[in-house]
């Protein structure tokens, strides 16, 4: 019984993974665009997400300023949740809602790029974060899942948006990682051409 539940985890996973890789095959090459425009340009991606999705934008910055699978020059990403002494020097002054927008405005230039993770995309500090980037004329490539929420809907023609299909929080982090792997490995290709696998 146990194995089975463990093995339909692995299946739901694989089948919406199948589902996802034509309809956000467009939008996640036009998140590689944008982010390829901006770090050429010498600009640099500013990502943010609470909870496990705040660990997600981890992920991506580690990846970019280091590495994913090929060696490269350094690329300028910062996760705006990796500091708990900012995140919680800025919620106990100013509230929770404004820790990433704060460092948006002050971090964010035109030109930059605002990765905002969100499974749900209600959080008021992801609406507020993306107000923030446009505020600073950046562009802004929001993951989310479940109809894109409040954030989906502040996203503008310039933006990117990749919308997870399903309802299930574990299903849509699972494509958000498979969709920052992908960004990245599309960024190494347009820089250093293609690998054979």
């Amino acid at each position: 019984m146990l194995e089975q539940r463990v093995q339909q985890h692995f299946i739901d996973s694989a089948d919406l993974k199948y589902q996802c890789a034509e309809s956000l095959s467009l939008p996640i090459a036009a998140a590689v665009q944008a982010v390829l425009a901006c770090v050429t340009s010498g600009g640099k991606v500013l990502a943010c997400g609470n909870g496990s999705s705040g660990a997600d934008a981890q992920r991506f910055a580690s990846h970019f300023v280091g590495r994913l699978e090929r060696d490269r020059p350094e690329l300028g990403a910062i996760a705006l949740c990796a500091s708990s002494a900012l995140l919680t020097g800025v919620a106990e002054d100013n509230g929770f809602a404004d820790v990433y927008a704060r460092q948006v405005r002050a971090l964010g230039v035109a030109g930059d790029v605002l990765l905002a993770i969100s499974t749900h995309g209600n959080s008021a500090n992801m609406l507020a974060a993306v107000n923030a980037a446009h505020e600073r004329e950046m562009i802004v490539v929001g993951l989310c899942g479940s109809g894109g929420g409040k954030m989906a809907q502040a996203l503008r023609d310039t933006d990117v948006s990749i919308c997870v299909p399903h309802e299930r929080t574990s299903r849509i982090q699972e494509v958000h990682v498979l969709t920052l792997h992908c960004i990245c490995d599309a960024v190494d290709a347009q820089l250093l051409g293609e690998q054979e696998t």
